[in-house]
């Protein structure tokens, strides 16, 4: 019998958590480090891969993703030997993605070379705006030609690079963003994820959101418009939505990140990083320690994680719904009604369909542009909370 996790695949997340600077909109686990023992470091996670592989042994292994943080601040000496040690523990399949986030401030030539000997397939550039004034309000180093120039060497270096842009920036407007996702999109690029800029508590733009000081944000409807032209503008130059927020060319999808959104396992390591694993026939959610000396330490004794929560079959389920429907795919409603014992309530799906924002076919549930930019509410209605 086919187990549930197999029909997303199996990843695995390795968690980088220093960076140059704190950016003001990011709410990652990251920290600014004047020094970083790179070999402590790189034992640290030999030691945490080899006590994950006991608990996946035989598992054929999709593709593998280094977040951060900035994790084109590791050492290519520290990425190859990780690497190493995970083709040494699994299976790979044939198309083994294996990516690295990079910032254009640590790009360097010869570092992209050492990182590809490494074994480095792809790597994910955080670009996040094409003016220099929008770089320095997002708290971004690098400027934009230094960023231009990091995705030359990027992409004489790997066959497959993909950035990220942030739009519905302050002041910013809709004519304004479109020449920009124009210029983006003219460059030599199968991937891109477009992210409209939201304010999270905890974050330097959440503290100032909160006393008044960041003007300049789009109004709900010129943020609904941003998005609608995205979608337009991209499937027109060949580069149509697969997720909500991610763009690509025919077969260059992100193999990582269609493991989360197709609900299948990953495998977690290094400070904050999470899982899903299924062991013995249950589903776990993992967390890591966030704080990174902690997290560190404990990985000399196998003690990195929190108390792994036993994810229920109607929390699966939920979970399921959360990340399928972000896919232009949708989801398989069969697969829902397996892990919750019961299927969707068809009314509920009846009046979305009604409305315009989803679609349903025999098996397949999907939403539409529409239901995308209120994604929430959909779900909310699906779940009938």
């Amino acid at each position: 019998m086919t187990a549930d996790w197999q029909q997303g695949g199996f990843g695995l997340y390795i968690h980088w958590p220093f960076c140059e600077a704190k950016c003001p909109y990011c709410d990652f686990n990251s920290h600014v480090s004047r020094s970083i023992d790179q070999r402590a470091w790189r034992d640290a996670y030999l030691k945490e891969l080899a006590r994950g592989a006991t608990e996946t042994s035989g598992r054929v292994l999709n593709a593998v993703y280094f977040g951060g943080g900035t994790p084109s601040l590791m050492d290519p000496e520290t990425v190859a030997d990780v690497i190493s040690a995970i083709r040494s523990h699994w299976p790979a399949g044939n198309d083994l993605e294996i990516t690295l986030e990079a910032n254009p401030g640590s790009v360097e030539a010869g570092r992209f070379a050492a990182y590809r000997q490494a074994g480095i397939s792809r790597v994910s550039m955080g670009i996040q705006a094409l003016n220099d004034s929008d770089l320095k309000r997002l708290g971004r180093i690098h400027t934009t030609d230094e960023a231009l120039k990091a995705f030359d060497i990027a992409r004489n270096a790997f066959e497959r690079v993909s950035f990220d842009l942030i739009y519905g920036r302050q002041d910013q407007t809709l004519a304004a963003w479109e020449q920009e996702l124009k210029q983006a999109l003219a460059l030599a690029i199968d991937h891109i994820s477009l992210y409209q800029l939201t304010i999270e508590n905890g974050t330097a733009f959440g503290d100032r959101y909160a006393v008044g000081k960041l003007r300049g944000l789009p109004s709900d409807d010129l943020g609904a418009d941003m998005f609608e032209r995205t979608q337009d503008i991209c499937a027109a130059l060949g580069m149509p939505a697969y997720e909500v927020s991610n763009h690509t060319r025919d077969g260059a999808q992100s193999r990582h990140n269609l493991i989360y959104w197709r609900y299948g396992d990953y495998l977690g390591i290094g400070p904050g990083a999470h899982g899903r694993l299924t062991i013995g026939g249950q589903k776990f959610a993992t967390t890591c320690y966030s704080n990174p000396k902690r997290w560190l330490d404990g990985a000399q004794h196998g003690k990195t994680e929190t108390p792994r929560e036993r994810l229920s079959g109607t929390a699966q389920a939920q979970e399921f719904l959360m990340m399928g429907l972000r896919l232009k795919e949708g989801i398989d409603l069969g697969r829902y009604t397996s892990l919750n014992g019961e299927p969707l309530a068809q009314n509920r799906i009846a009046e979305l369909v009604d409305l315009g924002m989803v679609e349903k076919t025999k098996d397949r549930l999907i939403v539409l542009n529409q239901g995308v930019i209120v994604l929430n509410a959909v779900l909310s209605q699906l779940l009938g909370d």
